[in-house]
């Protein structure tokens, strides 16, 4: 069997990603980061995907980018909050790329992030002899992140054929995949639902309130609303008590 290592948040991008690799008949091997973030909650759900899923193994990496700083998502400063209106950006198709017309990338954004994880799931694939790498990048309904647009992923994969001994010795031609590249936040959950995936086992809040609630007001708690609305479905998670 196919073996292939999953970026995995506990969040619908990445856990739908998840669900796609496992229809395609891989083995799946789920990379979970525990980096101080302000919304931990998201690690409970990436366990109980992975579990629900049937990965063959799920790791959990730790290290504290709180001490390097920069977001809004590592303690510094407020995460930003919406009233009534739907969080979305308006963007722009050409032939070879997305721009994003957003003036400034938002405070959310974690520096270097998905470098830092594709580092680590690079790594594990090779020790792994795993030669395609699942991340749930996304360059339509997303909050304008600059390492979620394709540009970024292909630079990422000629990195990674560049810098590993089973690539340079012609053992493994590593691939980054991101099945979710062109698809709304919509697309996104009826593909999932398609698959049977229960998205009750997801986590999508930067912010959590205190009892553990969603905010229900940031940023990827507006997408996630907007996707449901969009999928003509009722989110899960809200349903439970």
């Amino acid at each position: 069997m196919k073996k292939a290592v999953i970026l995995l948040s506990g969040g619908i991008d990445s856990s739908t990603t998840l669900a796609i690799a496992r229809s395609e008949g891989y083995e799946c091997y789920t990379l979970t980061f525990d980096y101080s973030q302000r919304h931990r909650r998201e690690l409970e759900s990436a366990e109980k995907v992975a579990e629900a899923l049937g990965v063959k193994r799920h790791l959990v990496t730790r290290f504290d980018l709180r001490e390097i700083g920069g977001s809004a998502l590592t303690g510094e400063g407020e995460v930003p909050k919406h009233k009534a209106e739907a969080a979305g950006r308006k963007l722009e198709f050409n032939k070879s790329s997305i721009v994003n017309r957003q003036s400034s990338i938002p405070v959310t954004y974690v520096p270097a992030r998905n470098t830092i994880f594709l580092s680590f799931a690079l790594g594990w694939a090779e020790v792994l002899e795993a030669g395609d790498i699942f991340i749930g990048a996304n360059a339509v309904d997303y909050s304008g992140y600059p390492d979620c647009r394709p540009e970024y992923l292909h630079a990422f994969e000629a990195m990674a054929n560049l810098a590993t001994r089973a690539s340079v010795e012609g053992k493994i031609k590593f691939r980054i995949l991101a099945p979710l590249l062109y698809l709304t936040k919509g697309e996104i959950i009826r593909r999932g639902a398609e698959l049977g995936f229960d998205y009750g086992l997801t986590w999508s809040c930067y912010d959590p309130a205190p009892d553990g609630r969603p905010c229900l007001r940031c940023d990827s708690c507006k997408f996630r609303e907007k996707g449901f609305s969009e999928a003509g479905l009722k989110d899960p998670l809200l349903l439970q008590k």
